[in-house]
């Protein structure tokens, strides 16, 4: 892995991380044969297809594999290589097959350990909704493995706030394979109704989760986020993360909770609930409220820099996050 390019001299920050507007390099005819084989064949027998996929990508995505080893040299150092680079695309392709298989209910296929879920439920029981914050580590869908849990209510349903424009041709694909009961409910950003959606769905006591380690690129991708980005440190790099989501907590007067679902190996998952933030209090303080903003911002940063050190073939950013490419 050799990729590695300097940032030019000229290059200015803070500047956004041009993620949303990266063509999805997808295949719909590979992603139904995929899919067909997984459903046909089983889950053993279509892993062994993600070994050629991976090596794949690694061989002939310059552009991730530079991205790909600049994340792992902050993650687990200097030493990492090729081997360490398959094994992060390796276990990306793992989380997108299980994906299929947790849509279509078959939690019976996997090894799912959840930890710190009490006080999630604990709101959901009350009524009063909550937001899990996220980043693009693991599989969102293994959060699912809650609802099926015997001692969870019945009544717990996470919706996902998502850009939904990103990934149009694998969610379409998955979309058509899973069981409608099983689809997360999806509340889009940046549309002109999204804060009402949002709250109407917290004031039922759903769920929100919402992915919030990657920034916008532009005011017109924003739609109705608000938010700053603010540069923290982050695996030993200052790095852009937004404030939207944590002004969003504030502005809905709402509890905020660190979620992974975490990709182990072979068939284990291991599912993170951890308290980040309390919003549920109004703060009457524009001063105290920013600077609560600020802290909750800054506890998300370290806890996801603590997975990714734990964890570290479990980040799937494939974009210049730290801004070290030229315009």
């Amino acid at each position: 892995m050799s990729d590695a390019r300097p940032p030019e001299p000229g290059d200015s920050k803070p500047r956004q991380a041009d993620w949303s507007r990266a063509p999805e390099r997808s295949n719909m005819l590979a992603l139904r044969v995929i899919c067909a084989i997984a459903i046909l064949f089983g889950r053993p027998l279509t892993r062994l297809i993600l070994h050629p996929i991976s090596v794949y990508f690694l061989l002939f995505s310059p552009t991730q594999r530079r991205h790909i080893k600049r994340y792992l040299f902050r993650a687990i150092g200097p030493h990492a290589g090729w081997a360490d680079g398959y094994r992060l695309l390796h276990a990306f392709a793992s989380t997108v097959l299980d994906r299929l298989y947790f849509l279509r209910g078959r939690m019976d296929l996997f090894d799912i350990r959840v930890y710190g879920n009490i006080p999630v439920e604990v709101e959901v029981k009350a009524g009063r909704g909550a937001f899990m914050l996220g980043a693009h580590v693991g599989s969102f869908e293994a959060l699912g493995a809650c609802k099926h849990r015997a001692a969870a209510p019945a009544d717990l349903r996470p919706a996902m706030l998502m850009y939904p424009d990103n990934a149009r041709q694998i969610n379409a694909v998955l979309n058509a394979i899973s069981l409608p009961e099983l689809r997360p409910h999806v509340i889009a950003l940046g549309r002109p109704h999204s804060m009402l959606a949002l709250r109407d769905w917290l004031d039922g006591g759903g769920l929100a989760g919402l992915l919030a380690d990657r920034t916008l690129a532009g005011p017109e991708e924003a739609g109705q986020q608000r938010g700053s980005s603010i540069e923290v440190p982050f695996l030993g790099q200052p790095a852009l993360f937004n404030d939207g989501p944590f002004r969003l907590a504030a502005l809905l007067r709402r509890k905020v909770f660190f979620m992974a679902g975490l990709y182990v190996g072979g068939d284990r998952y291991d599912v993170l609930f951890e308290p980040l933030a309390d919003f549920s209090e109004r703060i009457g303080d524009p001063v105290e409220r920013e600077r609560r903003i600020r802290a909750a911002l800054e506890a998300y940063v370290a806890r996801l820099e603590a997975l990714c050190r734990a964890y570290p073939y479990n980040w799937f950013n494939f974009h210049d996050f730290w801004l070290e490419d030229p315009h």
